[in-house]
């Protein structure tokens, strides 16, 4: 079998003995790498005064690890600036918190450089090559140009825009000109795919074959909808553990005869976290028989806390649950906790199990995990209900959560109230289906189907040689 080559923008490759505090796409990427057996590469997260190349590497559970340090100008034009000033906002539909600095799109271009260049060593005749996320689109284009032949396939894990507004980034043909060195592109949602094929279509002139393929830019590539999930079967073992029975038994008696709503999200205004605030409100106020038998706990860890749209973003939702807590509360209840921390799978596993209502309502996901651990933690004797955007990627194919529009206060308080009085037997049908699904098209389908794909390129361009 072929080896795997990951590179993305970070390397986190979980230990077995630390699965259970390991986020969902490191357990997806660490499963690919075990299965296929191969090396994983990125940034080391490290600084360093300037660039050498050099890697540092080292082999865990017979996965290659490397790693490689970056300048500070690096990782403030590069990460900080046109990965997540300019591209993720813009991706996620918010244009309007879009920086479009010249330097931001020179540092992506030189970071891509400098991976393909420190990469290029360990990438064998053989290998197959899958570079991650909106960190490295051009990485396949810089591989090829040093004469990486192998065949190589991008995923890209968060939303990809309308064409319209995709066309607001500046040079956005050559990005998606850049795109046409992979052999295969894949997207979480199938929306995601048809909005890369209405730019390909309309600004590029390219056409979608009957095979679909797409060709543009004097190039044929595959591009497919490849929706992520979790490892199903080895998070219900978390939800069962002994850590994740201590935070159940925490939850309830802390909350002893109040049903509870959970949120769970990095602190991000893409997930929606101030229109939820703003929701809750709303049922509080519309629902005053529910005062002191409900609360909501919102655990929302902080990231990226050196870009000024993240510390606006927290500092709106520190006053708003201040506000909502010193209008509704009384001498023995609060209703709402807000917790800026980060816990582990298996800490968390028990909290979703203890809550009546999960509530997951990003304004723009990818796909979004936590909707499909809340599904898997839940007990099948007395299952919550989820609440789930209809901008989740997840929510394709989530359908019997509740589906709300997370701009409307009214819709999510509605769901709210609807999933709070729900009895135990359509709960029951819903959580069964959503289960059945959830494991189904979990992380090894994700995995298989994608690598098999790009190994199927091969096949194909031998064929035609």
């Amino acid at each position: 079998m072929s080896r795997l080559v990951v590179i993305s923008n970070r390397v986190s490759m979980p230990t077995q003995a630390g699965a259970a505090t390991a986020g969902g796409l490191s357990m997806a990427l660490a499963a690919a790498l075990r299965e296929y057996k191969g090396v994983w590469f990125g940034w080391s997260g490290r600084t360093t005064p300037e660039f050498t190349g050099e890697l540092s590497t080292e082999m865990t559970e017979g996965v290659t690890v490397a790693t490689v340090d970056l300048e500070e100008q690096d990782i403030q034009e590069y990460y900080n600036g046109f990965a997540n000033e300019t591209l993720w906002p813009l991706f996620h539909y918010r244009i309007d918190l879009s920086a479009f600095e010249r330097a931001y799109g020179q540092g992506y271009e030189r970071v891509n450089t400098r991976f393909a260049e420190t990469a290029r060593p360990l990438i064998d005749d053989e290998d197959l090559v899958w570079v991650h996320d909106y960190h490295l689109i051009p990485m396949g284009r810089e591989l090829r140009r040093m004469g990486v032949a192998n065949p190589i396939g991008f995923f890209l894990h968060i939303p990809w825009p309308s064409h319209q507004l995709f066309t607001a980034l500046p040079r956005h043909r050559q990005l998606v000109e850049s795109m046409f060195q992979y052999d295969l592109v894949g997207f979480q949602t199938e929306d995601y795919l048809e909005a890369f094929l209405e730019y390909v279509r309309k600004e590029a002139d390219g056409e979608v074959l009957e095979d679909g393929r797409v060709r543009a830019f004097g190039r044929t590539i595959h591009a497919q909808a490849f929706p992520i999930g979790i490892d199903a079967d080895a998070f219900k073992q978390i939800a069962d553990s002994m850590t994740a029975a201590q935070s159940w038994d925490r939850m309830v008696a802390s909350t002893y005869g109040r049903s509870v709503i959970v949120g769970v999200d990095r602190l991000d205004y893409a997930k929606g976290l101030e229109e939820r605030l703003l929701a809750y409100e709303q049922f509080l106020t519309d629902n005053p028989e529910r005062l002191g038998s409900v609360e909501y706990l919102q655990i929302a860890p902080p990231s990226r806390e050196n870009v000024d749209a993240y510390q606006d973003i927290r500092a709106r939702l520190d006053a708003h649950s201040g506000r909502i807590n010193g209008a509704f509360s009384t001498i023995n209840w609060a209703p709402i906790r807000y917790v800026i921390r980060s816990y582990g799978r298996d800490e968390l596993a028990g909290v979703y199990r203890a809550a009546r209502v999960g509530l997951v309502t990003p304004l723009r996901d990818g796909m979004n995990l936590v909707a499909k651990e809340y599904v898997a933690a839940q007990s099948p004797r007395d299952p919550g209900v989820l609440i789930l955007s209809r901008f989740a990627g997840a929510a394709a194919q989530m359908t019997q959560a509740l589906i709300v529009n997370p701009y409307s206060r009214e819709d999510v308080s509605d769901a709210i109230r609807r999933a709070l009085s729900m009895d135990l037997s359509e709960r029951k049908r819903r959580w069964e289906i959503l289960m059945e699904g959830v494991q189904r098209n979990d992380v090894a389908a994700w995995r298989d189907d994608f690598v098999a794909a790009l190994r199927n390129t091969r096949v194909q361009t031998k064929a035609v040689a």
